[in-house]
């Protein structure tokens, strides 16, 4: 059965679809048979980055690593009639039959609490959550006190993964690896920097996740999306932007990234690719 990867957080602009790309990018370089899935079905940006993808590698005449993109179409989707549970039917259906023929399934969770968004939480077994270096972000984590900094109750977010925790270890007993990464960090060691990350390390050890590194504020992300390309696919010749040391420090941020999630099909293919 492949690895499931769900990209997921409540929250909008967390760049949700930016990792979702680069992760499955990259473990299509690392030699593993990838499937992709968006669960956004209204913004779709997982998944017009790889049509933007596909149209560039035509005109170019190239040939660009990507995963085999599938979809979910539900049964009366055209008909504004489906019920929760003919989504829910529908996109369990769907994940199992992907990860029977696939070593890695990337899903790319929509900004909302869906049915189908809750099944995919339950199927994960990576479950990546970004998270802007924001209080405002942290909210959906748990409750904060304005004046003392103590951590409250689980907020709406934390309380969907642990509902899909406790369905994973009836269903399938085995466990989520709940891996938060802190995204666009300040490289100055601002007070907010200092009191989001003690938060999260005490959060952490409250309801289970890991904090891993993120990547930094970079126009390049935006740049690429037009082109459907990634960090991985720019090189000393250039494709459709110029290389500069700022790529090469952004690479190794993804890499120290993939790294961190301990993925552990890659490592059996014998590791990172790039």
């Amino acid at each position: 059965m492949g690895h499931v990867i769900v990209v997921g957080n409540e929250k909008g602009g967390a760049g949700k679809s930016t990792i979702s790309v680069h992760i499955a990018v990259a473990c299509v370089i690392s030699g593993l048979k990838v499937a992709a899935l968006d669960l956004d079905r209204r913004q779709r940006t997982f998944e017009r980055y790889f049509e933007n993808r596909a149209r560039w590698a035509h005109t170019q005449e190239i040939e660009l690593a990507s995963p085999e993109f599938h979809f979910l179409v539900p049964k009366h989707a055209h008909q504004l009639q489906e019920t929760n549970g003919e989504v829910q039917d529908a996109t369990r259906t769907l994940i199992d039959e992907m990860c029977a023929g696939h070593d890695i399934v990337v899903i790319d969770a929509p900004g909302a609490d869906t049915p189908a968004s809750r099944v995919a939480h339950a199927c994960a077994d990576t479950l990546v959550t970004p998270l802007n270096d924001s209080f405002v972000d942290f909210d959906l984590l748990a409750e904060i006190d304005p004046v003392t900094g103590n951590i409250g109750k689980p907020s709406v977010y934390a309380e969907m993964v642990w509902q899909a925790r406790k369905i994973k270890a009836a269903t399938q007993g085995q466990s989520i690896d709940w891996v938060l990464m802190r995204n666009r960090l300040s490289p100055l060691d601002a007070k907010n920097k200092r009191r989001v990350g003690d938060a999260l390390s005490t959060l952490a050890q409250r309801i289970g996740f890991r904090v891993a590194p993120g990547l930094s504020e970079r126009v390049i992300y935006r740049e690429m999306f037009t082109a459907g390309l990634t960090l991985l696919d720019l090189s000393d010749e250039g494709a459709a932007a110029a290389f500069t040391l700022s790529h090469v420090a952004a690479r190794q941020e993804l890499r120290d990234l993939i790294l961190a999630l301990n993925i552990a099909p890659i490592a059996t293919a014998g590791g990172i690719g790039f």
